[in-house]
This record gives structure tokens, C-alpha cells and sequence, in this order.
């Protein structure tokens, strides 16, 4: 074990531009001129325009090969949270991934700071409630993500979200 031994300096020619408190944690190269890099903050894509946020990534995997990536998308802003809807899947073929497969699952899942399953009375259909943190920003960011087939536009449905969301926020709030 070499604990002195340096890992490889991202390039300066494809470090993306920082935020005055970020840094890089963990990169790869996926083409000579491209590269995935992992933040403290975010995630930086290739052919994105700008870094997703840890807590913008709904879901991440890795298969020894390729990581994908399954940015969240705002479908709809309500009073004290988002509704959010699978965005397209990012592919990338990772040929030496170092930390970043390791890095990107640790950050993603670190965001997480509540999340919970509820099934509808109904039985069509659910709600999954998350509270999120993100660097820099005291307290927790709320989002809904409805499951495939959940008749989202019925009044009900938002009012039980809405019951279900203030519920969550009131178990993660700091004691007075």
C-alpha cells in the first residue's frame, strides 16, 4: 500500500469552471478531450451545459463499465416542494474510472436526508417523499416523485402529497 502516491491531476484544459468554495474530488476521462468530473458540489457532464447537483440526480449506476445517470427534471413547483420526473439517461463508457463510480454513489446517496414510499388507498399508483440536502444551503430542499401511473392531477392526490410532504418536514425540523 502506497499511501504517498499521487492520483493524476485533472487537465486544466477540461476542468470546468468552479464555484469560489468547490473542488474536484474524483474524474475520468471518457473521450482525449472529455471528461466526467465530481465535485464537492455537483456533477459535471460532458455535452451539459451545467453541473447537476447532487441532489439533481435521482438515480446513479454504475455497471464496471458505464455510469448512468438519471438527472431529476421539475415537472411542477407546489407550496414547500417540487414535483420532480425522471429526466433522459446520460450513458458514459468509463475506461479507467478510478473514485469516481465510488465517489458519485456516496455523494448522491449523502443527499438523501429523508425519503419514504407511500402507496395511494387507491391502489393506483405512489408517491415517494425525499428531503434533500445541498452543499452550502442550510436545511433540506423537499421534491415528490409520483409513480408510473398515479393520477397526479386529481385533487386528492395533491391534497394527500401536500399532507404527506408538511408530515415529513415537520419530523426533520430542528427541535425549538
Amino acid at each position: 500500500m502506497n499511501f504517498l502516491r499521487r492520483r493524476p491531476s485533472l487537465p486544466a484544459a477540461l476542468k470546468p469552471r468552479l464555484g469560489p468554495d468547490e473542488r474536484v474530488v474524483a474524474w475520468c476521462l471518457v473521450s482525449d478531450d472529455r471528461a466526467v468530473v465530481a465535485t464537492n458540489h455537483g456533477l459535471w457532464l460532458p455535452g451539459v451545459a451545467a453541473p447537476l447537483g447532487w441532489h439533481d440526480i435521482h438515480k446513479a449506476a454504475w455497471s464496471g463499465r458505464e455510469l448512468r445517470i438519471t438527472p431529476a427534471e421539475v415537472a411542477e413547483e407546489r407550496d414547500g416542494y417540487t414535483v420532480l420526473v425522471d429526466g433522459p439517461v446520460l450513458t458514459f463508457l468509463l475506461l479507467a474510472p478510478g473514485e469516481l463510480p465510488d465517489q458519485v454513489r456516496t455523494r448522491v446517496t449523502k443527499s438523501v436526508a429523508y425519503t419514504t414510499h407511500h402507496p395511494l388507498a387507491s391502489g393506483s399508483g405512489g408517491v415517494r417523499v425525499v428531503g434533500r440536502r445541498i452543499p452550502g444551503r442550510d436545511g433540506l430542499t423537499w421534491a415528490v416523485r409520483y409513480d408510473s401511473g398515479t393520477p397526479v392531477e386529481l385533487s386528492a392526490v395533491v391534497e394527500l402529497t401536500d399532507q404527506l410532504v408538511s408530515t415529513a418536514q415537520g419530523t426533520m425540523a430542528p427541535p425549538d
